[in-house]
């Protein structure tokens, strides 16, 4: 069949069945999703790309309802014991932002993705998973949840912990903490999203990634003296929130892609 009569067989498709509003959208996965088919496209691609797509779709309907809510992501280590007092120390800022009509969105899992949630009360709570062989699907603050979605790629995880959020509040964790920061620090960056505030919570703990960034990039010229303002540094529950307080002050909420 010529490309044409596909393109044109597609849109009537759409027209039929695929809703009301930008059908040109639609009309253009589909017709990359045929381009798959066509393609010598392997199995294991073909699985990648309709996954993403399948739990992409899945994520966006569960964000939608809280489209004009503000929205704070915490990052931190899944490793952090609720005798911890940095545990508690998450609660306590989580629990401040909910006051001040935030909703609070993590990994879902435990450590310092659970004491956010506990912080913030599950009302307040979005939750955003990955499938590991070693870790719970999801914490109990949001287990069952309608705010909940369970992923299975680490990318389409961090476009939603990232994408609806208006400021990004990191903790002390591990590699997947790092990734997120720098994920967010590179979107920024490079302008494929707003301009928000990346606190890191803990100077002591974050010191020696600061002085690396001040003393080796910066000095190497691999990234801008200005590019390390983009990360703000805070130890208390006032200075975060005096932190999110200053930059939106004036702040007029889109999406953040």
């Amino acid at each position: 069949m010529a490309g044409k009569n596909v393109e044109q067989a597609v849109a009537d498709l759409v027209n039929e069945f695929g809703g009301k509003h930008d059908t040109d959208y639609v009309t253009h996965m589909i017709i990359t999703a045929l381009g798959l088919g066509t393609d010598s496209t392997s199995t294991l691609d073909l699985k990648i790309a309709s996954s993403a797509l399948k739990e992409m779709r899945e994520a966006f309907a569960m964000f939608d309802p809280y489209a004009n809510r503000k929205k704070v992501t915490i990052f931190g280590s899944a490793r952090t014991k609720k005798d911890d007092p940095l545990y508690l120390h998450t609660q306590n800022v989580a629990a401040e932002l909910a006051a001040q009509g935030w909703m609070v969105v993590t990994g879902a899992g435990p450590g310092i993705m659970e004491a956010g949630m506990v912080g913030a009360g599950r009302d307040q709570s979005i939750g955003v998973s990955i499938r590991l062989p070693f870790e719970a699907s999801a914490n109990p603050i949001i287990a069952g949840d309608g705010k909940f979605v369970e992923m299975r790629y680490f990318f389409t995880r961090k476009l939603m912990l990232m994408k609806d959020s208006q400021a990004f509040i990191c903790m002390p964790g591990g590699f997947g903490t790092l990734d997120e920061i720098f994920e967010a620090l590179t979107l920024i960056q490079t302008r494929k999203s707003e301009k928000f505030p990346i606190i890191l919570v803990g100077s002591e703990f974050w010191e020696g990634i600061i002085d690396w960034l001040r003393n080796t990039l910066i000095l190497e010229k691999n990234i801008n003296k200005e590019d390390l303002d983009l990360l703000k540094i805070a130890d208390t529950k006032d200075e975060v929130m005096n932190l999110l307080e200053e930059f939106h002050n004036n702040y007029e909420f889109s999406p953040n892609f």
